[in-house]
């Protein structure tokens, strides 16, 4: 559990989510996830300001991460309160790792911030798959996103 800080002005604009006294403001960052393809009926949101608190239990650490990501990556959302849970899996020993974030900056691609993270510009796909379905073009990100970096 713990706070994640995202650029306020960057992202995607949804309807006006994040506006003082929009009372429907959980139920449209609810179907944004869904509309990205993280469709959960176990995730939960609530607004305070430009903090969004997630709450309930993800299918796996790398869709948690991929909801925390598409909701930090929200135009007026400057922090995510992680409070979900990931479901138990018999079938794993060890917990997952950890992804580390990295904020997009003027002028990068995702062959740079790969030599950056990776010293390998050729492993872009890697931090493109793991940002499915938020990304959608290797060319398409921009300053002030947020992406989630793999191991």
């Amino acid at each position: 559990m713990s706070i994640f800080s995202f650029l306020k002005e960057a992202g995607e604009k949804i309807l006006d989510a994040i506006t003082p006294g929009n009372a429907n403001a959980d139920e449209v960052l609810k179907k944004h996830i869904t509309d990205v393809g993280l469709g959960n009926p176990n995730v939960q949101t609530t607004v305070a300001g430009s903090t969004v608190t997630v709450t309930g239990e993800a299918a796996s650490q790398e869709e948690k991460e991929k909801i925390l990501v598409t909701l930090g990556n929200i135009q007026g959302v400057e922090k995510v309160d992680d409070q979900m849970t990931v479901a138990a899996s018999a079938s794993t020993a060890a917990p997952a790792v950890e992804s580390r974030f990295e904020t997009v900056q003027k002028g990068d691609t995702l062959s740079a911030i790969s030599k950056r993270v990776y010293g390998d510009a050729n492993k872009y796909q890697k931090i493109f798959d793991a940002n499915k379905p938020m990304l959608k073009d290797v060319n398409k990100i921009y300053p002030g996103q947020t992406l989630r970096i793999p191991e």
